[in-house]
């Protein structure tokens, strides 16, 4: 009898211990398979939005970060280049940006939050090219009326220091302006604009 009772006990403890090991290991396939359904890293960072810190940013320089895969600059325009803005209306293509992608903060005459500061994707509107930054005024190779801008080296398209398309090139639209907020007086969120901007 005592035999009974001694096997009826390892039953249950062995019973017991291949449904806890059987658990653990349902647990260990079902991870990877769970984990394999959510977005990778690099998906999650790719739609991320970023930081970019402007301390360092001297007027008339550009710098570049990347954004969702595409190349976004930041111009620290001068007193000079915004005055600038303003006579080139008739000019332009979509001077009031009513045409073109950009946050409702953005659509004014600066295209941006603070005046001095550009924040635009940098591809052309036209086949998706990368302009170049050109902020020299009067530069031969552009004409006696340039006045600084973005040029498109693909296929001739010009856009000014707002990021707006002049008449008569390719490019339909402005330049896209994405969300984006400043986080303090020396850093900008880009992707996400939903923050209490520090003006």
């Amino acid at each position: 009898m005592g035999g009974d009772n001694t096997n009826s006990g390892r039953r249950r403890f062995l019973t017991a211990a291949t449904s806890v090991v059987g658990a653990v290991g349902v647990g260990f396939v079902l991870v990877p398979f769970i984990s394999s359904m959510q977005p990778s890293a690099k998906a999650r960072a790719a739609g991320a939005p970023v930081r970019a810190d402007i301390s360092k940013l001297e007027p008339g320089q550009m710098i570049r970060v990347k954004w969702r895969g595409k190349p976004v600059w930041l111009v620290r325009r001068t007193e000079k280049m915004l005055e600038v803005l303003p006579t080139l209306d008739t000019t332009l293509r979509d001077p009031e940006s009513l045409e073109s992608i950009q946050p409702p903060y953005a659509q004014n005459e600066f295209r941006s939050i603070k005046p001095e500061y550009l924040v635009t994707v940098g591809i052309c509107t036209h086949l998706g090219c990368s302009p170049t930054y050109r902020p020299d005024a009067g530069a031969a190779d552009l004409g006696a009326d340039w006045e600084g801008g973005f040029f498109c080296p693909c296929h001739g398209s010009k856009f000014d220091l707002a990021g707006r398309v002049y008449k008569g090139v390719p490019a339909p639209t402005n330049l896209v302006i994405p969300p984006h907020s400043y986080l303090s007086e020396t850093e900008l969120l880009i992707g996400e604009d939903d923050i209490e901007e520090v003006v």
